[in-house]
C-alpha cells in the first residue's frame, strides 16, 4: 500500500523528491503517513478534500483484497 500512496502523491505534486509515505501498523490496522512539502500540500489535499478522499478510496479498495484496514494520513 505504501508503494500505491507514493506513485499516486509523486504524480500530483511539483516536488516528488519531497514526497516521504511511511508505514506503521497499530494492532490490526495499518496507518500511512503522506508527507509533501508545505507548497504542495493543497494540491493533495485538493479543493473540500476531494483528492484526499479520493486517494483513501483507492487504498481502501486496494486494502480490501488482503482483508486488511488501512488509514492514510497526510501530514
Amino acid at each position: 500500500m505504501r508503494e500505491l500512496v507514493e506513485v499516486i502523491a509523486k504524480a500530483l505534486v511539483e516536488n516528488p523528491d519531497e514526497v516521504v509515505v511511511t508505514e506503521r501498523t497499530e494492532g490490526r490496522s495499518v496507518v500511512i503517513e503522506l508527507h509533501v512539502a508545505q507548497s504542495d500540500m493543497g494540491k493533495v489535499i485538493g479543493k473540500q478534500g476531494r483528492i484526499a478522499k479520493a486517494i483513501r478510496a483507492v487504498v481502501k479498495a486496494a486494502s480490501s483484497k488482503d482483508n486488511s484496514r488501512v488509514d492514510v494520513e497526510i501530514i
